[in-house]
């Protein structure tokens, strides 16, 4: 990477790190205002409920529009982001929580569904799942093709024995896995974009408060965790 690259790269990094900082400060706003809600809300207040629950969605979507341009920089930061703590990769998958997992924090936060709501959170769970094994085939093609025999000997030789045009397919062929890579990971956040929504759909304005405060407050919790462990290891 030139100086150049290497000094842009690095603008883009303390550019998302600045606004990644300022939105926690934001989330975890909102963690209060959804727990002062649940402290207070009624039926009657179901207007200043779904006011708050767009807000609470368009905040994390905020998230994930600046994540997809640092992603469009180097998708490779956002698989290992030193943004985050250790502990908080752990849960990563495909570069970011799992969509699966909104509907374990339902079934913590949500006792009162009824029988429709818990037939169509059903229903919406499998086709999750079968939308995650198709990206976690996707991706497993697309590191699997950078394992491949050829890129495998290439990188073994090393730059200093390339021929003539080797150089120019080394880095078409790198473009192309970047290319894909950022498409995997789009699709990825697209999907927990979408399934946080189409929960959000089933669920009362109540019971949407409880899981999207259930949804902030693990969150927090991980990331603070997370960092006094990884301080802790640092010792």
């Amino acid at each position: 990477m030139s100086t150049k690259s290497r000094r842009t790269a690095n603008t883009n990094v303390t550019a998302f790190e600045n606004f990644f900082q300022g939105w926690l400060v934001r989330q975890e706003n909102y963690r209060e205002q959804l727990r002062s809600a649940l402290r207070t809300s009624n039926d009657e207040d179901e207007d200043h409920l779904r006011d708050l629950i767009a807000r609470v969605l368009a905040h994390y979507q905020q998230y994930y529009e600046e994540k997809s341009r640092i992603a469009n920089h180097d998708v490779a930061l956002v698989f290992s982001p030193p943004w985050f703590s250790c502990f908080e990769q752990s849960f990563f998958w495909i570069a970011g929580f799992k969509p699966a997992l909104a509907f374990r924090i339902v079934g913590r936060s949500v006792q009162d569904m009824s029988p429709e709501q818990v037939e169509r959170m059903d229903r919406l769970r499998e086709e999750t799942k079968e939308e995650e094994r198709r990206l976690e085939n996707e991706l497993a093609r697309i590191q699997e093709s950078v394992a491949a025999p050829p890129m495998v000997e290439i990188t073994r030789r090393g730059d200093y024995s390339l021929v003539d045009g080797e150089y120019d397919d080394i880095e078409s062929a790198v473009e192309v896995l970047r290319g894909e890579m950022e498409v995997v990971v789009a699709n990825a956040d697209m999907l927990r974009t979408r399934t946080a929504e189409r929960v959000v759909e089933i669920l009362t304005p109540v019971q949407n408060v409880k899981f999207l405060a259930a949804v902030t407050e693990l969150q927090l919790k991980i990331r603070v965790w997370g960092w006094q462990k990884d301080g802790e290891r640092r010792r």
